[in-house]
């Protein structure tokens, strides 16, 4: 993983003011502001809009960053299901497939995961899916491909003691395989910090 995409996600948690992936070596452990000259000083009452929006850039900033218009589009498809708007917003993030390989531990972070996917480390039901934002289905058997099972980061990642599995996603290690039980609701994942799926619901409503 480079220095920039490290130093990328360290920023992130600083400019949310939480360390969002609960890592051990987050800044954000020994500086509490905001990053940048200013930082120090932005740490007023927040108005219900700055609430809102600061709910959704941490959302994004989790899953490694999504961008706008595609986190907009995963709004309008919760909206769209029955149920819950918040929770079912969190149901289609955790079925995308660089989140289901990183909750199932095969890499270290979702930003890894991403890079993973895309240089088609993973198969999902027998065929390689090199797209990230991919959403899985109940059922769906995800594995790392035999070839890149021996990459020093899948290593990594499945010795880490920093992440438990997930009951939504049952997961054998010894075959590098993952199966997709069901979209988890928000008490489900294991969020370092508390996500607030409701106030992206009162942003988009605005």
């Amino acid at each position: 993983m480079s220095g920039k995409r490290i130093q990328a996600k360290h920023k992130i948690d600083r400019r949310m003011g939480a360390n969002i992936w609960g890592r051990a070596k987050s800044p954000f452990n020994t500086r509490k502001t905001a990053p940048g000259m200013h930082g120090a000083n932005r740490r007023g009452k927040m108005s219900d809009y700055g609430l809102q929006l600061m709910a959704k850039q941490k959302l994004k900033g989790y899953y490694g960053n999504i961008g706008e218009k595609q986190f907009r589009r995963y709004y309008k498809e919760a909206d769209r299901l029955k149920g819950d708007t918040g929770e079912n917003l969190i149901g289609l993030l955790e079925r995308r497939l660089d989140a289901v390989i990183y909750r199932a531990k095969f890499v270290p972070t979702v930003f890894a995961a991403r890079q993973f996917v895309n240089h088609k480390h993973i198969l999902v039901n027998g065929k390689v899916v090199n797209v990230p934002s991919y959403l899985v289905q109940e059922g769906d058997v995800i594995e790392v491909r035999e070839s890149s099972r021996q990459v020093p980061m899948v290593i990594e990642a499945q010795q880490s003691a920093e992440r438990e599995h997930v009951e939504y996603i049952d997961v054998d290690e010894k075959a590098f395989k993952a199966t997709f039980l069901r979209a988890p609701k928000l008490e489900d994942v294991p969020y370092a910090v508390q996500m607030e799926p409701n106030l992206i619901v009162e942003f988009y409503s605005r």
